[in-house]
């Protein structure tokens, strides 16, 4: 047979390597993909709850270090035991039930008991694709190259819940970061002075050429310092900047909401946190948190990186499209060039962490079309941030008595 390789590039997944072999004497063909970009700074964890067949067709971008779950079964499919592969839900459940079925005579033929027993879980499995009673699928990947499908995107999807996680030492190990950290000594980052900007080595996220990450300290006018990192490649052009909050997680959670009424609102500076997810009610639009990454910019531009994260969402183009799909997605994103041309609408910050800006014109005055709310963050907040198992006192003493 032959096997065909083609390195492109999806949007919003960076680059990926595409294999298919074919077989003219019997038929049987493969195809798999391969990430071939940079790991995400955080894992991602997709919980998708099947209730009608519709569910069946939503794709699914599953990379070699995955796990797909199915709870109500106890079934799963673990990192590294598949090759990644673009499909559908169905698709998932197909290629496990042909994997279980390969060795079915052998097993016959050696063990009737555990054949019967793979023969009733296989029963199981394809009964889960007529999809008589709901069941959840999970897809947790640590290296955040995964995807499911949202059909009703750019709206939110309730049967969908997308969650960003910090990965653990032993997924980082997994996935080979673990020397990769432990050269670095951050800690020295905490000394460097406010006016110097600090250089590093690094590889360019998209052509693998040795490139350069500038990294200042910049201080924002009535708010805090932030990070502020920027990186160049000479060999392919590519440029990418990212902004970290330079302070510690804030005791109360921030939302901010801006009344924007006339044009002028788009030339306001913001910051967006990675923490922070930001919502456009009249648009019925939400983007989580995650998404975009850290961002300081102004409102215009950040408006402009979400219609081009919409516009770029590979299941809206090429084969993967449908015409109603691109027939919503084009509706909204006139609507969202009317919200930075004329038209009014509210533009909603809402960050756990309270480390998210927008600028008030009138500072130090109040700005009667911008609403800065303090609010505690719920026991789900604190979990994704990581604060409820954080102990930052009385840590010694309970070390004490075993020494």
């Amino acid at each position: 047979g032959v096997t065909r390789l083609l390195l492109t590039r999806i949007p919003f997944f960076k680059e990926i390597i595409v294999s298919s072999f074919a077989c003219d004497s019997c038929s049987w063909s493969n195809t798999e993909i391969q990430s071939a970009g940079r790991i995400q700074e955080q894992g991602v964890r997709y919980t998708l709850s099947v209730t009608s067949r519709q569910d069946m067709n939503r794709e699914v971008v599953k990379t070699d270090c995955a796990t797909a779950r199915i709870p109500e079964l106890d079934f799963e499919i673990p990192a590294f035991t598949q090759k990644g592969v673009l499909t559908t839900v169905e698709g998932i459940i197909d290629r496990a039930v042909a994997g279980l079925e390969q060795d079915q005579p052998v097993r016959r033929a050696t063990d009737e008991e555990v054949a019967s027993k793979i023969d009733e879980f296989i029963g199981k499995l394809k009964q889960l694709k007529e999809v008589h009673s709901s069941f959840t699928f999970v897809v947790d990947d640590p290296s955040g190259n995964s995807f499911v499908e949202n059909p009703h995107a750019p709206q939110k999807d309730d049967a969908l819940v997308v969650t960003h996680y910090r990965r653990t030492p032993q997924q980082a190990a997994m996935l080979g970061l673990e020397a990769f950290w432990a050269d670095r000594d951050f800690l020295s980052l905490l000394s460097i002075p406010v006016t110097q900007v600090l250089q590093f080595n690094t590889n360019c996220p998209e052509c693998n050429a040795p490139a350069n990450t500038n990294m200042k300290l910049v201080q924002i006018p009535h708010f805090k310092e932030v990070i502020i990192m920027a990186t160049n490649c000479d060999s392919c052009g590519h440029r990418t900047n990212e902004v970290k909050s330079g302070g510690a997680i804030e005791p109360q959670g921030t939302r901010i909401t801006l009344r924007i009424t006339d044009p002028s609102d788009m030339t306001r500076d913001v910051l967006k946190s990675e923490t922070c997810s930001v919502e456009i009610p009249e648009l019925e639009f939400e983007l989580g948190m995650g998404a975009l990454g850290g961002k300081f910019t102004t409102l215009e531009g950040l408006l402009k990186d979400i219609g081009e994260l919409v516009e770029r969402n590979p299941f809206t183009l090429g084969d993967s499209s449908a015409p109603s799909k691109t027939e919503k997605l084009q509706e909204f994103l006139g609507k969202l060039r009317e919200v930075k041309g004329k038209a009014k609408a509210h533009f909603i910050m809402d960050d756990p962490a309270g480390n998210s800006y927008l600028q008030n014109v009138y500072a130090p005055e109040e700005d009667p079309e911008l609403k800065v709310e303090r609010y505690e963050r719920t026991f789900e907040q604190n979990e994704d941030l990581g604060l409820n198992d954080m102990k930052t006192e009385g840590y010694e003493a309970e070390g004490a008595p075993g020494r």
